[in-house]
């Protein structure tokens, strides 16, 4: 089971309220009636639906005991404790957001075969996850502003691409949101090449979210343990 959380003043918190802090091997009781998104402690299966919810500093995972409310993206637990805490980076996100734009750049492309601004503008991003300077960040944000222009962007159907992909986009952009921060650039580029490729078969939606997942939790092997 996934969570993500907060780093606030060298504490770990949880990301809605900031004001519940956890220790890492602890476990901590709620008290009165759970209730989804009122009181219990919630996580998810996934990361990628933990990740939807909070987009954090820390990748959470956690146990659970006790009565629970369980729907299909989140769980509400009366008993919880942290058995890992991982740092989650602006890189991370980017690298998240690249992986989940290439995953639906194929349809996109047998849709608009002569359209290759989204494929450019995930290159651009790679270039400043490699090697951030400023001359791949310029090419980053330069790309990501042709995508997000190109008339095919906005024509591309609504799709099961973005609802498998979305949460990641939006919760990554939550995570890299900072004008300033090197990784901007990058993911303004992976985001953009993402939102152009949402034309996807209703069928793909499962196995696209299947693959997300795996890269995260593959991804957990490189992350800074606290």
């Amino acid at each position: 089971m996934y969570k993500f959380l907060r780093i606030i003043n060298d504490k770990i918190v949880s990301g809605y309220n900031n004001d519940f802090i956890w220790e890492i091997d602890k476990w901590y009781t709620v008290k009165g009636r759970l209730s989804i998104c009122k009181n219990g402690f919630h996580c998810s299966e996934k990361p990628l639906d933990a990740l939807s919810y909070i987009a954090g500093e820390i990748l959470a995972e956690v146990e659970t005991m006790g009565k629970s409310i369980k729907e299909k993206d989140k769980q509400c637990w009366q008993k919880m404790k942290l058995v890992k805490a991982h740092n989650w980076t602006k890189k991370d996100s980017v690298g998240l957001a690249i992986y989940s734009a290439e995953l639906v750049l194929d349809i996109y492309e047998k849709q608009y075969p002569n359209d290759k601004q989204p494929r450019d503008a995930i290159k651009a991003a790679k270039r400043v996850l490699k090697n951030d300077n400023k001359k791949n960040r310029l090419a980053a944000w330069s790309a990501a502003e042709s995508a997000e222009s190109a008339e095919s962007t906005w024509s591309a159907t609504w799709s099961v691409a973005r609802s498998a992909a979305e949460s990641a986009w939006s919760a990554a952009w939550s995570a890299a949101s900072s004008a300033e921060s090197a990784w901007s650039a990058a993911w303004s580029a992976a985001r953009s090449a993402a939102w152009s490729a949402w034309s996807a078969a209703e069928s793909a939606a499962e196995e696209t979210n299947n693959k997300i997942n795996i890269w995260i939790i593959n991804h957990i092997k490189e992350l800074k343990e606290l």
